[in-house]
């Protein structure tokens, strides 16, 4: 229980451009993404997926992240072009959380939605346990319908989240955390 514990209380982020190879393997994978399945999940709905970038795919998919930003900044010099491109290569491997959450007759289209974010919270911390680092970013290609589009998801479809997953190149720090008594509260009957 402690080494858990400890676990949970030393995962971090970490920059995708600090994240170096080699990529989990076959095997690490399935791990990673079997862990990611195990969330709560009223009504057992499934209301999320998995794309996995990993190898030539990465920049496959940066082409077209790269053209719909050429799109939406026809000013933008070519370097600003090449690294749009290169959004999911930055990291050995990456992981987008597909939320397809929807209106249910029982199930709030909002409890969906939290469980596609509890698949891309246990993602990162199956990669910490396994003794990669991961980071967790939407940055504007997950919010751009056309990049979905390109990206194969539906048109009910969101991105949670792109899970940036490798080895991180220098010793990871931890930023200032919050304190427990600026963010918890008791609920007092009086």
């Amino acid at each position: 229980m402690p080494e858990a514990i400890d676990l949970l209380k030393t995962r971090r982020s970490v920059k995708p451009i600090e994240l170096a190879g080699p990529a989990p393997t076959a095997a690490e994978l399935e791990t990673l993404l079997t862990i990611a399945s195990r969330v709560p999940d009223h009504g057992k709905l499934t209301p999320w997926r998995f794309i996995v970038f990993e190898g030539d795919a990465r920049l496959k998919a940066g082409l077209k992240i790269a053209e719909v930003f050429r799109l939406n900044r026809p000013e933008a010099t070519p370097d600003q072009v090449e690294m749009e491109g290169k959004r999911l290569a930055r990291a050995p491997l990456v992981i987008a959380v597909v939320s397809r959450a929807g209106a249910h007759v029982k199930i709030p289209e909002w409890e969906q939605v939290l469980s596609a974010g509890a698949a891309a919270t246990s993602l990162v911390f199956a990669a910490h346990a396994m003794g990669f680092a991961a980071s967790w970013l939407t940055e504007w290609y997950a919010y751009d319908r056309r990049v979905l589009d390109a990206l194969g998801l539906a048109p009910n479809e969101r991105i949670a989240g792109f899970v940036h997953i490798g080895r991180p190149v220098k010793p990871t720090e931890d930023r200032p955390r919050p304190p427990l008594d600026a963010i918890v509260t008791r609920y007092n009957t009086n």
